[in-house]
């Protein structure tokens, strides 16, 4: 007789809210790996992980499949996130902000994933306008700073002028698009915001310099070291070790003075 896979309860319910209408067909093909892999990432990471509600969970889910590509794994989740109460707006938003830390190249196919996700649970597109900029410059820089102060502190005020002389575009640019077009918008908190660039950046890897900046810019925004601590442990099946290793000394690393 073929082996049936033996899912916990907790992992079954899990499992269907994430494959509702989308079956895989692993379970007929490799029933060990899903046993495996679902009573590990759907049970028992969940419970060892009780500072994140449903929100947070899969928010950091669908961060951390745009940091490593996962675009499968993402229609998953976002089916799971959906079928869970998540509204549409939050899923979106990580989409977009995604696009300052992986690039267009990276996220563009995730546009169309999320799309099909959406249509398929009857969600109307285009969703309802979010951004707090105009497209003209001063709004862009103005609401940038704005959030920049927001998640780093009074020290980013001016930012926009402090570049580097040989290449002072980067700063314009980090403060009008990544924070003016992609941070000031509506549907996740600054708190949300910095907790799934954090994602971004930990799943994709080779970015020390900037996990550092944002795991400090987490704390600024109120997120606990215990709160990263249980994002990165969520984080772990969708990435693997040797990633979620890096990323929890890192947060060791900046947030030694509150442990």
């Amino acid at each position: 007789m073929p082996y049936t896979a033996q899912l916990t309860d907790d992992a079954a319910k899990l499992r269907k809210k994430m494959l509702q209408g989308a079956e895989s067909g692993l379970e007929c093909s490799d029933p060990e790996f899903v046993e495996r892999i679902s009573n590990f990432a759907l049970d028992q990471v969940v419970a060892d992980t009780p500072l994140l509600d449903n929100r947070a969970r899969f928010l950091s889910w669908i961060a951390t499949c745009l940091g490593c590509g996962g675009v499968d794994a993402f229609r998953a989740v976002v089916r799971g996130a959906l079928n869970s109460g998540i509204d549409a707006v939050a899923i979106q938003e990580v989409v977009y902000q995604a696009t300052a830390y992986l690039g267009v190249a990276r996220t563009r196919p995730f546009l169309d994933a999320k799309n099909e996700v959406f249509e398929a649970q009857g969600i109307d597109l285009p969703l309802d306008r979010q951004s707090n900029t105009t497209p003209d410059f001063q709004s862009r820089r103005d609401g940038g700073e704005q959030a920049q102060i927001a998640c780093f502190g009074e020290q980013m005020r001016g930012y926009y002028d402090r570049g580097n002389k040989d290449y002072p575009q980067i700063n314009h640019w980090l403060v009008t698009n990544c924070f003016g077009d992609w941070y000031a918008r509506d549907g996740l908190s600054i708190a949300e915001r910095e907790m799934v660039t954090f994602c971004y950046i930990a799943a994709q890897g080779g970015c020390e310099a900037q996990l550092r900046a944002h795991t400090a810019g987490n704390v600024n925004a109120g997120n606990s070291r215990e709160f990263l601590i249980q994002v990165v442990s969520n984080n772990v099946p969708f990435i693997g070790y040797p990633r979620s290793l890096n990323a929890m000394a890192i947060v060791d690393e900046v947030t030694a003075t509150e442990a």
